[in-house]
């Protein structure tokens, strides 16, 4: 199996920018006062990214989404774990396409 040389310029390239907005973001914020609102915000950005990633998906209306949707919230109220409640609405979402297509 030949991988072509352009698709690894790509991988190295998107490898690199992501590198360099986690470096950028590290070596900037030692120049940023941790205030009480500044923490804040910084606690927020977990659930803001959630929602943005979630929200295409559970406006579609399909089923699975919507059930994955319904056990993130669940797992969310019982569980108060970001991860555990990610991995339970995936793998609602994939039981349901599996049992439903």
């Amino acid at each position: 199996m030949a991988v072509e040389s352009t698709f690894l310029l790509a991988l190295l390239g998107m490898g690199l920018a992501s590198f360099a907005c986690r470096i950028g973001g590290f070596l900037l914020m030692g120049y940023v006062t941790i205030t009480p609102r500044v923490e804040a915000a910084l606690k927020a950005i977990p659930i803001s990214v959630m929602v943005g990633i979630v929200t295409p998906a559970a406006t579609s209306g399909k089923l699975p989404e919507l059930l994955g949707l319904l056990a993130v919230g669940g797992a969310m109220k019982l569980l108060r774990n970001d991860l555990a409640a990610a991995v339970a609405g995936a793998a609602t979402v994939a039981v349901a396409r599996w049992v439903l297509v």
